[in-house]
This record gives C-alpha cells, sequence and structure tokens, in this order.
C-alpha cells in the first residue's frame, strides 16, 4: 500500500472514531461484515435485559429557520442521525416547530391542530418508519381552547394520547393558551408507563407527584430552557426516570437516583442511551440487612448500588432471567413509596386527635 493510500486510510478511521463521539456514524461496511454481525446481533438481542429501553432526546439548540415547514425538516434530520441507535422512543422540545422562527412566533390560533394534525404528521410518519414512539409538543385545539401539549405518537403513527401542560406562564395565557387540566395522564407503551411535564411546569410539584402516584416510570420534559439540576431532582423525588428536551442548553437522560445517564452539549445535539426499567428504589434500612444473601444467590445477575449518606438503595437485575419482583418477594423487600407510605399510614394512626377549641 502507497504512502497516499496509508494516509487516506488513517485518516478515514480517524474520521470514524471521531464522528461516532460527536453523535455522527459513517458506515463503510461490506457485505461479508454484514453478515459476520448477523449472530453477534442475535446474541445481543437474546441477552438484552429485560426491560432495557433505548430513549433519544433531542435538542434545538443551534437551530433557526423561516418557517415552521422547515424547522420540522431540521428536526427529522436530526431524529433520522438518532434513529442509526433504533431507539424505542424519541423526545422533542417544546412548541419547536413554532419557535427560532426569523418571522417571529405564529399566532397560536394560526397553527394549534387536533392530532394527528399538519404539524405532527411529519412525525408520526417518522414513527411508522423507525417502528418508535414520539413526544411531539405543539400546539393543539379541543372545543375551542388552545393548549401547549406533548402529542404522544405510538410506533404505528398513531395517537397514543396527549398531555395538556399545566402551568403556562402568564405570558402564554395572554397570548390564547389555556392552562391544562390538574391531573396529568399516563400511558402506557409497550416498554412500561410513561407521563410528561412541559417547560413551567418544574415550578411545581403537584403535576410531577400525580404521575408518580399513577404509575409513570419515565416522564418527559420538553421546555424552553434547560432546567440544570432541578431536572435531576425531579428524578430523584419522585423514583421515576426524568428526560429533558430543550430549545437551548443541555437535554439530559436522567436516571430514578437523579444521576445523569446522558446529556447533549456544545458537539452533541443529540443523545440515545439504554435505561433499565428493571429496578426498585428502596429505603436502605432495613432491607440491607439482606443484601448478602441477595449477592450470594444471584451474584452479577443483580446489582445492589447504595448511597450511603442518603440511605438509598437499587436494586436492578442485570440477567434476561431476573425479574425484581420475584426478587422482592423472595427476600421481603419493600418499595421506597410503599415503605414511607405505610409509615405515614402508621403514624396518622398513632398521632394523638388535635385539642378541641377551648
Amino acid at each position: 500500500m502507497g504512502k497516499t493510500q496509508k494516509q487516506q486510510t488513517t485518516r478515514r478511521r480517524f474520521l470514524q472514531a471521531a464522528s461516532f463521539g460527536a453523535g455522527i456514524t459513517f458506515w463503510n461496511r461490506t457485505r461479508a461484515d454484514a453478515d459476520e454481525d448477523q449472530p453477534k446481533q442475535e446474541r445481543n438481542q437474546a441477552s438484552r435485559l429485560p426491560r432495557e429501553v433505548w430513549i433519544a432526546t433531542i435538542s434545538q439548540n443551534g437551530l433557526a429557520a423561516k418557517r415552521p415547514e422547515e424547522m420540522i425538516r431540521q428536526m427529522l434530520r436530526r431524529m433520522t442521525q438518532a434513529a442509526r441507535y433504533k431507539p424505542d422512543i424519541i423526545c422533542l422540545p417544546e412548541v419547536f416547530p413554532f419557535v427560532n422562527l426569523s418571522g417571529g412566533r405564529p399566532p397560536v390560533a394560526d397553527v394549534a391542530e387536533t392530532p394527528i394534525g399538519p404539524y405532527s404528521e411529519p412525525f408520526a410518519k417518522f414513527a411508522r418508519d423507525h417502528h418508535c414512539y414520539v413526544v411531539c409538543p405543539v400546539y393543539t385545539k379541543h372545543e375551542g381552547q388552545y393548549f401547549n401539549s406533548a402529542v404522544f405518537i405510538d410506533r404505528n403513527g398513531r395517537l397514543l394520547g396527549e398531555y395538556h401542560k399545566i402551568h403556562p406562564t402568564i405570558g402564554e395565557m395572554d397570548n390564547g393558551i389555556t392552562p391544562g387540566p390538574l391531573d396529568p395522564p399516563v400511558f402506557r407503551t409497550d416498554f412500561g408507563i410513561v407521563g410528561a411535564q412541559i417547560c413551567f411546569d418544574i415550578e411545581w410539584q403537584d403535576g410531577w407527584r400525580k404521575l408518580s402516584q399513577s404509575g409513570a416510570e419515565v416522564v418527559f420534559w420538553p421546555s424552553a430552557f434547560a432546567g440544570g439540576q432541578a431536572v435531576n431532582g425531579k428524578a430523584w423525588q419522585n423514583k421515576y426516570v426524568v428526560v429533558s428536551s430543550t430549545r437551548k442548553d443541555t437535554s439530559k437522560i436522567c436516571d430514578v437516583t437523579g444521576e445523569e445517564i446522558a446529556r447533549t452539549g456544545r458537539w452533541d445535539s443529540w443523545v440515545c442511551a439504554p435505561v433499565n426499567l428493571e429496578k426498585v428504589f428502596l429505603h436502605t434500612w432495613p432491607f440491607c440487612r439482606r443484601f448478602q444473601d441477595i449477592h450470594a444467590k444471584y451474584g452479577r445477575k443483580v446489582r445492589i448500588q447504595t448511597f450511603h449518606e442518603e440511605e438509598w438503595s437499587v436494586i436492578e437485575s442485570r440477567s434476561p432471567d431476573v425479574r425484581i419482583a420475584d426478587v422482592m418477594k423472595e427476600f421481603d423487600l419493600v418499595s421506597y413509596k410503599d415503605f414511607i407510605q405505610a409509615a405515614e399510614t402508621e403514624q396518622n394512626e398513632r398521632r394523638p386527635p388535635p385539642a378541641p377549641d377551648s
């Protein structure tokens, strides 16, 4: 091989490695490579964790357009990059088709739709083509009222449901947005129960708490701003995964402990990462007394992570053969939520009644 060809090969390998870290993948493979990988793919699928979910989130940072249709095309290009990782669900930013437009934001009444409508239809097609769920935030209209909404689209491109922002800003309401119902809905997917909050909702706890009470396992937060540590806080406070998708700065995926699994940044406009939902959040004491027995029986098939100062523990399955519900039953474990609820019930029963007014 000549020097020039060697240089070209070295440069190509460098670009492949560099581009992978930047969220771009170069595909330069032969049929033999693909055939060789087939058994590998089958093994990977067989060893996939029982509730492993691949979640993608997209940042709108750096995108600008003249019209909503152009913004939609740009967002679809970013989604197509993330689709290489075969996500189970993709979340998009708050009312993204109608912001960062050179002509300004169009009136809500001009662009609000009844889903699936003209602005969500391209994403329904994407969902069908890529067999994934999509969280598509747009303005919606129902019975003469307008909402800032997160439209959930299923893998077949059909409407799964809508969440209407509970706490719009005064500016939004002045522009025609109606606050949504106080009880946010949850939606059942083939991987778990999901829900949403939107942007300003993060300043209140009510919607987040109700989603937890309704069994939500993943909550999506489309937003105009990044939220910072408040996003992490909502995850650990409510013991579910929180996924932000933002207009600027950082979009991220936070585990039930508040730890960040993945985040966008200057060099990454999207991320796609696996999340394991086959886990339980515990109050460490008194259940830590059974941890050695669990280790002895399951070894590396079960992971126990303890946060010693907070006295939290998370037990998760690391094997397709192990279900956490079975482990909990076998070792008499109780989830954090049930443990706290039991204590509160007992407290209320034993608390003396208030003194009568004198």
